[in-house]
């Protein structure tokens, strides 16, 4: 009896999605402007052609990146204002914001909204896809926490200095000004 093996080809969306998780690793590590195309299509496995077939360009390619990043910012908020132990805006703004801590244990998606928002001030294409993305996590958040804008700008805010308090390691010094800054942050 002669079984066949069936492989199961990859589709062009499935394709994408693991390079647009592959991209997420190699610009964290160098950023938009230190990263290659090249570097992406070979940690994904994949030919550089392939990549272009998928992305025109890395412009595309890093703004995909970046949108994607946003989705699983704003999959993980949905998370935590689901959980939230009531429904006022403290309540719920704490759980978002205990759901973003565990997300960005990730330190990859930190990284890359922390070169996202560096590449915004000279690319008007991220510039564009960073506008566009926190537009929609503010209003999710305003709607889903029902806070007022002083309180949805503290969330960011802290979101922001969370960001910082990362990416320099603040919680390896220990130092009145890093205990300064990271007074009331969560960190996993």
């Amino acid at each position: 009896m002669n079984m066949e093996r069936h492989r199961q080809l990859s589709t062009a969306d499935e394709r994408r999605e693991t390079v647009l998780r592959t991209a997420i690793g190699a610009f964290a590590a160098r950023g938009y402007y230190g990263t290659t195309t090249t570097e992406v299509a070979k940690a994904a496995g994949i030919s550089q052609a392939y990549v272009f077939r998928l992305f025109p360009n890395k412009e595309s390619l890093f703004v995909a990146v970046v949108e994607y990043c946003f989705v699983r910012v704003r999959q993980a908020l949905e998370r935590g204002a689901a959980v939230a132990t009531d429904s006022s805006a403290e309540a719920v703004l704490s759980a978002m914001a205990d759901a973003y801590a565990l997300l960005i244990r990730d330190n990859d998606l930190i990284l890359v909204q922390l070169h996202a928002q560096a590449a915004a001030a000279s690319e008007p294409a991220v510039r564009e896809a960073v506008r566009a993305g926190y537009a929609r996590l503010v209003e999710y958040v305003r709607g889903a926490s029902g806070g007022k804008d002083p309180e949805v700008q503290r969330f960011f805010a802290t979101g922001m200095l969370c960001h910082l308090v990362s990416a320099i390691g603040a919680d390896e010094v220990d130092a009145p000004w890093t205990r300064t800054l990271m007074t009331g942050i969560r960190h996993y």
